[in-house]
């Protein structure tokens, strides 16, 4: 778990071991510190506001959805609240209908986020079954929430052009070849995606 400083630089160290070209951000940066989200539905529902916004949008969106139902949000409200309100704070309609799906799921049971499988890709297959949540947001949410070290969030746009980068890779690498070439990453994979974000200074959660 990387929510844990010591696993989280073990996890470094090991990357510097097997790949040499991440040396350059440390010494150029520093080492990054663990990025940790709190457990829960609230992060799951932070990850859905976030989806193709930019990290100011998230988080102004984000403010204005806790101003209204509390923080954590108060799912009973949440899954009750119209489009109109929700959009009034800035979601769209789909993701209005995201945010109701989830806080639904959680409240009646159906989705047990303290009882997800413990297979990293066994866990995102159960949480890709939720209306609105795709392989990045799950990712996200079990790397930053859970710390889970070796779920690889190889989708992501900056985690692609910075890995590649520091690769020396000429044009961004797709998730298939990235996930490839992690292969001796493992099981810190996510701990590289933490170095390349750190690297390309952008902040997910």
């Amino acid at each position: 778990m990387v929510h844990n400083p010591d696993e989280f630089h073990r996890g470094l160290d090991h990357l510097l071991a097997v790949e040499p070209a991440f040396a350059a951000v440390l010494e150029r940066l520093g080492r990054p510190e663990p990025r940790v989200a709190e457990r829960g539905t609230a992060a799951l529902l932070r990850t859905i506001v976030g989806q193709q916004v930019s990290v100011a949008a998230a988080r102004s969106m984000w403010g204005k959805l806790v101003g209204e139902f509390g923080d954590p949000p108060d799912l009973a409200r949440l899954a009750e609240a119209s489009d109109e309100e929700l959009r009034a704070l800035g979601q769209s309609r789909q993701k209005a209908g995201y945010l109701r799906s989830l806080a639904g799921l959680v409240r009646s049971g159906e989705l047990d986020l303290d009882a997800l499988p413990q297979d990293d890709e066994e866990a995102v297959a159960h949480l890709t079954r939720v209306k609105g949540i795709g392989r990045w947001s799950a990712e996200i949410y079990l790397l930053f929430a859970e710390g889970r070290g070796d779920v690889f969030p190889a989708g992501d746009l900056a985690v692609q052009i910075e890995l590649g980068r520091l690769l020396g890779e000429v044009e961004r690498p797709s998730e298939k070849w990235l996930r490839e070439r992690a292969a001796p990453w493992v099981p810190y994979r996510g701990v590289s995606a933490i170095l390349a974000w750190h690297s390309y200074n952008t902040k997910v959660l």
